[in-house]
């Protein structure tokens, strides 16, 4: 689906390169985030949106037939029920372009991870 093929310089960059109606899902995929994570950096990793926050926080990237999403395996994990709807991986999930997004959903997820990885942050901070 996507419209160029150089690499993207920032989210703004990436989201630019897809149709209106994938952009505007991606800006609100983008914004929930956002919201989830006030403190989180936003970057390109793997050629995809991250935010990152004391390491990485979540990857999306839009494909053809849907938003990848990937909050790492214990994203996924802890929210296996409200997730097994959907397609996904260890460390992924599939939301179908066709479907409503679950944007609730991914705010949980967000606001987990910024929780795991400040607590991992804080955990590794006590080890030195």
């Amino acid at each position: 689906m996507k419209m160029e093929q150089t690499a993207p310089k920032n989210i703004d960059d990436y989201i630019a390169g897809f149709p209106d109606d994938v952009q505007v899902i991606l800006q609100k995929i983008r914004m929930t985030i956002k919201k989830a994570a006030p403190n989180a950096e936003e970057t390109i990793k793997y050629q995809m949106p991250t935010f990152t926050l004391q390491g990485n926080l979540v990857h999306f990237g839009a494909f053809k037939k849907h938003i990848g999403f990937y909050p790492v395996p214990t994203g996924i994990e802890a929210f296996k029920d409200e997730l097994s709807v959907y397609e996904g991986g260890k460390g992924s999930v599939k939301f179908p372009l066709d479907k409503p997004m679950p944007y609730d959903l991914i705010s949980k997820i967000v606001q987990f991870r910024v929780q795991e990885n400040l607590k991992n942050a804080e955990a590794k901070k006590k080890k030195k």
